[in-house]
C-alpha cells in the first residue's frame, strides 16, 4: 500500500457603473476628489488595484499548492514509477494517455492509438476520445510536442504545473465572482483567503492531480462569473455579446474535460427554471443560457463520437421541455396571486412529464444503458428500495458518496467561513421570499425587471442566481461528500460577498433600526478586514510550518510489482485484478487490462463484476473460466481487498460479492434469510494453500506482503 513517510535528512473596489446607485456610495463618493476625471481615475486605481491582487493570490495559490504536493511527495527526487505510483486509482488511467500520445511516433499514429485502443480493455477495441474525457490529455501531449521545452521540463511536470496553473485561474475566477457581487474588491480577497485556509475542504487536486474535476472546476468558476455579470442589467450590447461567448465556451470546456458536467449543469439549469418561473432574472436571458447549456453538449457529443450517455442525458431533455412548455403556456406570468401560483404549478408539472417522456424516448431509441448505475445509486440512497445490485451498493459503501460528515462544519466553522455563510444566506433568503411574493403578487404588469425596483427590499439577478445556486449545491453536497468541493469554493464566494455587500448590511441594520448609510460604509468594510486580519493571524503560522514539512513517497510493494511485471512478463500480457491497481499497471507497464476504474459502461460494469469473483466463493474452475474469457494471463490479488477491514460488514468488496451472488456474509452478524452458504470457499484465501484443484489452474509467479500474482494455465 502507498504511504507518506517523514523524509529523511538531507544536506541540501470598484464598485461597477452598472450596479443601482446606492445612498452610502453617493455619499462615500462625496467624500473623493471632486469632478469626473478624478472620479474615473480613481476608478481606474481601483480596478488596476484590485486585479493585480487577484492575479497575485491566484498565483500564490498555485504555487503554494505545487510546493505542498513536492513536499508530500518529494516528487523531483522519486524514481519515474514512483511517480506514476503516486497518480492513484483514475488518475492514473487518465495520465496513462497522455504519455502514450507522447510516446507515440507521430501524432496521427497517437491519435490512431486511442481511437482504436486494444489495450484498456481486453478483447475488445474501443474508441477512448469517445468513451473518456480525455482531450485535454490529448491537447498537453501535443502542446509539449510542439514547445521547444522537451529539454528544459520533463512531461510530468508539464502536466502537473498546467493543473497547478488552473487553480490559479480557479481561485482568480472565486475572486471575481465575489467582486462582481459586492462591488469591492475586497471580499475577492477575503473569498479567495478562506478558500486556501479551507483547503482540505475546498480542493484535493494536490493528492488528486488528473482527476477530471481539477480541469473541470476551473472552467466552471469562469462560467459562474460570466453568467453573474451576464446577469447584471442594463448592459451595453457589446458587453452582452462578449460576456455570452464567455460563458459559451467555459460552459463548453466544462462540458469536454468532465464525464459529470451534465448532472453539474442539470442544476444550473434548474437555478434558470426557479428564478424564470418567479420573475427573478430576465426571461431572454434564461433562455440564451438554456440554449447554451445544449449547444455546448451536442459540440462535446460531436467531439467524442456522439456518445450516446450525453445525448441520453436529463439535461438535454430538460432543457428542451422547458423551452417547449413556455410556448405551450403563455401568458404564465399574469393574474392574482393564487393564479399564477396555479400556473406556476401546472407549468413544474408539465415540465417534468415532458423531461421524463423525452428522456424516456431517446434512451429506447439509443439503447442507452450506460447511466443506469447512477440512478441504482441514488434510488438505493434516497432509500427508495433496498438493492442488491452489486454496482450501486459499490457507490453507496463508498466514503465519498455518503452524508457529507459533521466534522466538515467543524472545519469550515473554525475559520469563520460556515458562520458568516449561514449569516449571508439567512439573510438573502429572507430578501428572496420577499421579492418572490411581490413578483407573484403584482398582477399589473409582466414583472420587467425594471419594476422590481417597486418592492421595499431589492435583490439583483445575479445575487438572486448565486443564491439559488449555494443552496441546490449545498443540498448536493450534504447528500453525497464528494459533491462538497462544488459547494464549498462558492460557499466563500457568497459569504465573503455578503459581508462586503450594502444590500445586505442595509436589511440587517434597518432591522435593529440603525440604518444610515455612513454605518453601511463602515460595516461592509470594517466586518472583512477584521476577517482578513484573524485569518492572517491563526492560519499564516500553520501555513509556514506546512510548507516547511518534508516528507517522500513510500510503496516498495507496488514498486516491487511493477518492476516484476516490466521485466518477467510478455509486453502483450493481459492482467485481471482490481480496477485501482490495473490503472497503474497500464500507465507504469503499459500491459493490457481486463477492467479499469472509468465505470460508466454497462458492459466493463458486468466485467468488472465477473473479474471481482476472485474475492467471491468461487471454484477454481469457474474462476479460471471466467478469467479466460477475457483473455487474462496474470491475476493480481490484494491482501487488502482479501482481508479488507476498513469497511464495516456488509460494506467490504467480497461482501458485496458474496450478497449479488446469493450467499451469507463471512464474520459475526445477521445475514438476510434467503441467503445460503457458499459451496466452495473463498477463492483468494484459499488459492494460497496450493490445493491440486487450485494449482491445476493458476501458479503464483510472484509475491510480496501485499501482492500474489497467478499465471493462468490456457488448459480449458
Amino acid at each position: 500500500m502507498m504511504s507518506i513517510r517523514q523524509r529523511k535528512e538531507v544536506k541540501t473596489t470598484d464598485v461597477s457603473e452598472d450596479f443601482p446607485a446606492q445612498e452610502e456610495n453617493v455619499k462615500f463618493e462625496n467624500k473623493l476628489p471632486s469632478g469626473c476625471t478624478n472620479r474615473r481615475l480613481w476608478t481606474i486605481l481601483s480596478s488596476t488595484i484590485g486585479g493585480t491582487i487577484a492575479l497575485c493570490i491566484g498565483l500564490l495559490t498555485s504555487v503554494y499548492l505545487a510546493t505542498l504536493h513536492e513536499n508530500d511527495l518529494w516528487f523531483s527526487n522519486i524514481k519515474e514509477v514512483e511517480r506514476e505510483i503516486s497518480f492513484r486509482t483514475e488518475c492514473g488511467l487518465y495520465y496513462s494517455y497522455y504519455k502514450q500520445m507522447l510516446q507515440a511516433p507521430t501524432l496521427i499514429q497517437g491519435f490512431h492509438g486511442l481511437i482504436y485502443d486494444n489495450k484498456t480493455e481486453s478483447m475488445r477495441t474501443i474508441n477512448l476520445l469517445q468513451r473518456m474525457n480525455i482531450y485535454q490529455e490529448v491537447f498537453l501531449s501535443i502542446l509539449y510536442r510542439v514547445l521547444p521545452i522537451q529539454k528544459y521540463l520533463e512531461p510530468v511536470y508539464f502536466y502537473i504545473y498546467t493543473l497547478f496553473g488552473l487553480q490559479a485561474i480557479y481561485v482568480t475566477a472565486l475572486y471575481v465572482t465575489s467582486w462582481l457581487l459586492s462591488g469591492t474588491w475586497l471580499s475577492g480577497l477575503l473569498a479567495a483567503l478562506w478558500y486556501v485556509t479551507n483547503r482540505i475542504d475546498t480542493t484535493r487536486v494536490e493528492f488528486t492531480i488528473p482527476l477530471r474535476e481539477n480541469w473541470a472546476l476551473p472552467f466552471f468558476a469562469i462560467q459562474i462569473a460570466a453568467i453573474t455579470y451576464l446577469l447584471r442589467p442594463n448592459l451595453q450590447p457589446l458587453s452582452e455579446r462578449l460576456t455570452l461567448l464567455a460563458v459559451f465556451i467555459s460552459t463548453f470546456l466544462f462540458s469536454l474535460t468532465w464525464q459529470f458536467n451534465q448532472f453539474m449543469m442539470l442544476m444550473q439549469a434548474l437555478v434558470l427554471f426557479i428564478l424564470d418561473s418567479l420573475d427573478m432574472l430576465p426571461a431572454a436571458k434564461a433562455t440564451w443560457l438554456y440554449g447554451i447549456q445544449i449547444t455546448s453538449l451536442l459540440l462535446v457529443c460531436i467531439l467524442q463520437f456522439f456518445n450516446s450517455m450525453i445525448l441520453g442525458s436529463l439535461l438535454i431533455s430538460f432543457n428542451l421541455s422547458v423551452l417547449i412548455a413556455r410556448k405551450l403556456q403563455k401568458n404564465l406570468k399574469t393574474g392574482s396571486f393564487l393564479n399564477r401560483l396555479g400556473k406556476l404549478l401546472l407549468h413544474l408539472f408539465v415540465v417534468l412529464c415532458l423531461t421524463l417522456f423525452l428522456n424516456n424516448i431517446i434512451k429506447k431509441i439509443l439503447n442507452l444503458k450506460s447511466d443506469e448505475h447512477i440512478f441504482k445509486f441514488l434510488k438505493a440512497k434516497f432509500g427508495l428500495g433496498a438493492t442488491r445490485d452489486f454496482d450501486a451498493n459499490l457507490y453507496l459503501c463508498e466514503e465519498a458518496f455518503g452524508l457529507l460528515p459533521f466534522n466538515t462544519f467543524e472545519r469550515l466553522s473554525y475559520t469563520l467561513l460556515f458562520y458568516a455563510y449561514i449569516f449571508v444566506l439567512s439573510i438573502t433568503v429572507i430578501a428572496a421570499f420577499v421579492v418572490a411574493f411581490h413578483n407573484l403578487s403584482d398582477s399589473t404588469n409582466q414583472q420587467s425587471m425594471g419594476k422590481m425596483g417597486k418592492c421595499t427590499v431589492n435583490l439583483k439577478p445575479e445575487t438572486a442566481y448565486n443564491l439559488i445556486h449555494t443552496i441546490l449545491f449545498g443540498f448536493l453536497a450534504l447528500s453525497t461528500m464528494r459533491m462538497k468541493y462544488l459547494w464549498t469554493s462558492h460557499m466563500c464566494v457568497f459569504a465573503s460577498f455578503g459581508l462586503c455587500s450594502p444590500e445586505t448590511w442595509e436589511l440587517v441594520l434597518k432591522s435593529v433600526h440603525l440604518y444610515s448609510p455612513k454605518r453601511i460604509c463602515i460595516m461592509r468594510y470594517s466586518v472583512p478586514i477584521l476577517i482578513l486580519l484573524y485569518l492572517c493571524y491563526k492560519f499564516w503560522p500553520g501555513m509556514m510550518d506546512e510548507l516547511s514539512e518534508l516528507r517522500e513517497f513510500y510503496d516498495p510493494d507496488t514498486v516491487e510489482l511493477m518492476n516484476w511485471i516490466n521485466s518477467n512478463t510478455p509486453r502483450k500480457a493481459v492482467f485481471a485484478g482490481s480496477m485501482q491497481l490495473l490503472a497503474g499497471v497500464k500507465l507504469c507497464t503499459g500491459r493490457t487490462l481486463t477492467n479499469h476504474p472509468h465505470y460508466e459502461d454497462s458492459s466493463l460494469r458486468e466485467r468488472t463484476k465477473a473479474v471481482y469473483q476472485i474475492y467471491a466463493k468461487r471454484s477454481p474452475e469457474e474462476v479460471h473460466a471466467l478469467l479466460r474469457s477475457f483473455g487474462t494471463d496474470y491475476v493480481i490479488l490484494e491482501d487488502s481487498i482479501c482481508y479488507e477491514r476498513r469497511h464495516r460488514r456488509g460494506c467490504r468488496l467480497r461482501d458485496l460479492l458474496d450478497i449479488a451472488n446469493g450467499h451469507m456474509m463471512d464474520g459475526p452478524g445477521e445475514n438476510d434469510p434467503d441467503l445460503k452458504p457458499a459451496d466452495h470457499p473463498r477463492f483468494c484465501e484459499e488459492i494460497k494453500r496450493n490445493l491440486p484443484p487450485y494449482v491445476a489452474h493458476f501458479t503464483r509467479v510472484f509475491q510480496n506482503k501485499t501482492f500474489h500474482v497467478y499465471k493462468l494455465s490456457r488448459n480449458k
